[in-house]
């Protein structure tokens, strides 16, 4: 059986090694180490040098494609990607700068910030969409409606083929009740493959954490959930997370925003939204079972549920 990622990662042999890399990459003598969390798709460590701190990041298997799309990205678009230290693509490494705390947790989100980064994510996606072949080329999935449907039957036949105690198994009623929404889902890839707005990067897990604000202007990080898909498909996390978190913003103007920087009509994105939810549902499980896919025991009891509910998601009345 394969070592588990947590536990390599979690190696002082490994880490050495990680830390070599980077003060290699840097010019510089490391001073202080802090590894402040190990997950079973990724673990930072934090490095000093003197008064200056960096952030290396190391991604699972599924996930290793990380570093060489930031670099892309930030090829890319300047202006939106901070530029990496250092990448190392084949083991999934990458070096960058400390920038200070995430928006999250410098002001916290007002409506008029999730406008600004709702519509600056609609202008990163209408960028990139020329740019697929580089993107998917780097090992980044491609969740375009046409292949949504073929995902859904492999992960309702996965899920449902697990142990009876597995975190994510499928249990027999839940399963009727997924294959008899089958056309449903159906209908959703078709209406967004008929789409006015084409496939294009999407971040997979945007939220206020996961952007800083560099020169003034929000910078998108931690890119390893992104998928190339349905663009409409990258509001279901804020949507989400609104509704968690921040539930006194109304959600409709920041809806429009988004319509607005793609430059359509609130009503065509309207119909496309109720069936991005679905596929973004779909798309989003195969995220969360190849990020598992080197889990120990006790991490797919904590996590192991995810890929199960949002599967369920698409059977909901």
């Amino acid at each position: 059986m394969a070592v588990p990622f947590s536990s390599r990662v979690g190696d002082p042999v490994w880490r050495d090694q990680a830390v070599q890399w980077s003060a290699r990459q840097l010019g510089r003598d490391i001073d202080e180490v802090v590894q402040p969390r190990i997950r079973p798709w990724s673990t930072h460590l934090r490095l000093s040098t003197g008064t200056d701190r960096w952030w290396f990041k190391a991604n699972c298997t599924s996930q290793a494609f990380e570093p060489a799309l930031r670099a892309a990205l930030h090829e890319l678009l300047p202006d939106r990607f901070d530029e990496p230290v250092a990448v190392d693509p084949e083991r999934g490494w990458r070096l960058t700068a400390d920038r200070g705390p995430t928006w999250g947790e410098q002001t916290g989100p007002v409506p008029a910030g999730w406008a600004e980064l709702i519509g600056m994510a609609a202008s990163i996606q209408r960028r990139l969409v020329d740019h697929g072949p580089r993107v998917t080329g780097l090992g980044v999935p491609d969740c375009s409606p046409p292949t949504v449907v073929a995902r859904y039957d492999r992960l309702t036949a996965l899920l449902a083929g697990l142990h009876d105690d597995h975190p994510a198994h499928l249990p027999p009623e839940l399963h009727d009740r997924l294959r008899a929404a089958r056309p449903t889902v159906a209908a959703a890839a078709d209406t967004l493959a008929a789409s006015p707005l084409p496939a294009t990067w999407q971040h997979g897990d945007l939220h206020p954490r996961n952007v800083f604000h560099i020169g003034g202007m929000p910078t998108l990080f931690d890119l390893g959930d992104s998928q190339w898909a349905h663009p409409v498909e990258i509001l279901c996390v804020p949507h989400d997370w609104i509704g968690h978190h921040a539930g006194d913003i109304a959600w409709e103007p920041l809806f429009e925003a988004y319509a607005d920087a793609w430059g359509q009509p609130v009503s065509v994105l309207a119909r496309e939204w109720v069936a991005a939810r679905l596929t973004w549902a779909v798309n989003r499980a195969m995220t969360w079972w190849d990020c598992l896919a080197e889990a120990d025991d006790d991490e797919w009891r904590r996590w192991g549920d995810a890929p199960l509910t949002l599967l369920a998601r698409v059977a909901r009345p």
